[in-house]
């Protein structure tokens, strides 16, 4: 059973999180775990500082990098699902580059592209690509024929059941997988932030706060990189939300 979202969930779930945190500040009672009194009164005031321009060069690597994955990898799923040929062709390679952690090829990116922002989201758009190509692909090929059929004898081509068959039914799928692939793609971002860079949330957290041991700012940061995963999570969940009720409303009609 899939579980929905809602304001009282949602808060409920922060109470939670924040009384466990008050709770082990109590029993470690040390610098190194500060109490949240202290942390989210600073958060919410560097986050329209300091903090909130780190926030915004992460936001936008990391939205940079799910616009290129699903603009290159929705049409190469589409058509491996319609092209049982030419998905033959490529499912081998698929199959072998899918399950390695695309974070080994980091230094390998590093080295062919240098440590710029391209590079840092060129990883973050690797992960999020082949999430995406699997499940479009897998739903595009277990599309009912029956469907299929009957768009075809209303004289549909290939491209109007590209355009009006396959990428609708997908929709779903692609939502699905990238709430899924948010939470990988911020713990790469976070990798990535750390080396030669002067903004992210990442280079924040372990340059400018860890290693000069400022941890109030620290957990500032780990939860400005909290909250990014959360918003895109929820914006995600929501779209994902309303493209059901579109495909139900469809479905009875």
């Amino acid at each position: 059973m899939k579980s929905r979202l809602t304001p009282k969930t949602t808060l409920l779930g922060l109470a939670m999180f924040f009384a466990l945190w008050q709770i082990l500040a109590w029993i470690i009672s040390a610098p190194i775990m500060p109490s949240p009194l202290e942390v989210v009164p600073f958060f919410a005031r560097s986050i329209f500082g300091e903090l909130g321009l780190h926030f915004l060069a992460s936001t936008g690597r990391v939205l940079a990098a799910i616009l290129a994955a699903v603009i290159t990898a929705v049409p190469i799923g589409l058509a491996l699902g319609q092209l049982p040929r030419l998905n033959r062709m490529f499912s081998p390679l698929i199959a072998i580059v899918y399950p390695i952690p695309k974070i080994v090829l980091l230094p390998v990116i590093y080295v062919l592209m240098g440590i710029t922002d391209v590079s840092k989201v060129f990883l973050i758009t690797l992960i999020i690509f082949f999430q995406i190509l699997v499940v479009v692909r897998d739903e595009a090929a277990n599309l009912h024929p029956e469907l299929i059929l009957s768009v075809r004898s209303l004289g549909a081509g290939r491209r109007a059941l590209f355009r009006y068959v396959y990428l609708p039914a997908s929709i779903p799928a692609i939502l699905t997988s990238l709430r899924i692939s948010v939470g990988t793609a911020i713990a790469v971002l976070f990798i990535a932030e750390q080396s030669l860079t002067t903004y992210g949330l990442g280079y924040y957290i372990v340059v400018e706060t860890y290693q000069v041991l400022r941890y109030v700012e620290m957990y500032a940061g780990i939860l400005a990189m909290s909250l990014l995963g959360l918003m895109l999570y929820f914006v995600i969940h929501a779209l994902e939300e309303r493209a059901s009720r579109h495909l139900d409303q469809g479905v009875e009609e």
